[in-house]
């Protein structure tokens, strides 16, 4: 007997498209890094730089639909899964709004400005200082990039348990 499924109800589109778009972001920016530390063209690091900022402003506009637009109802699941996936949620937001601040401040404190896409530039607007260049540089490298791969692979392997473990189709919500 074949078990009938509820019809899954989508997230809007528009909250669809800024989150895949999100996540295609993060990884452009991620491989941008990766190609300036095997080769150190500044090209990427410049490119990382300005896609790290379109990250921060594409998650305030993520985060300005999500609060304009309604979301589905919930897929039934335990209290502790549901403020767990709230938490992760949660997290990564805050996370993708901290991560380009920080790289802003770690490189206006070094005394660089930041060139997004050669259409304008975002100008030392500080003090130049090198012990606040290293804080930040450490928060942005060594505190939120760890964390917000931690918070990826909690949020993916969420998804993958509903999909594969309790096959609830929640990632059709999604896609």
């Amino acid at each position: 007997m074949n078990k009938v499924q509820p019809r899954i109800q989508k997230w809007p589109a528009t909250s669809r498209l800024l989150h895949w778009l999100s996540a295609l972001l993060l990884l452009v920016t991620w491989c941008l890094i990766l190609l300036y530390g095997n080769n150190e063209n500044s090209l990427y690091i410049s490119l990382h730089k300005a896609f790290g900022i379109s990250i921060l402003f594409w998650t305030i506009i993520r985060l300005m639909n999500r609060f304009l637009t309604n979301a589905p109802p919930a897929v039934p699941m335990p209290r502790w899964q549901s403020i767990i996936a709230r938490l992760t949620h949660f997290a990564l937001y805050a996370l993708l709004i901290a991560m380009p601040i920080a790289g802003l401040l770690m490189s206006v404190y070094g005394g660089r400005p930041v060139d997004i896409f050669g259409l304008f530039e975002i100008p030392v607007f500080v003090t130049p200082d090198r012990s606040a260049a290293r804080f930040y540089n450490d928060l942005h490298t060594n505190i939120i990039w760890p964390m917000i791969i931690i918070f990826t692979i909690a949020h993916v392997g969420g998804a993958l348990y509903h999909q594969f473990i309790k096959k609830d189709n929640l990632i059709k919500r999604m896609s």
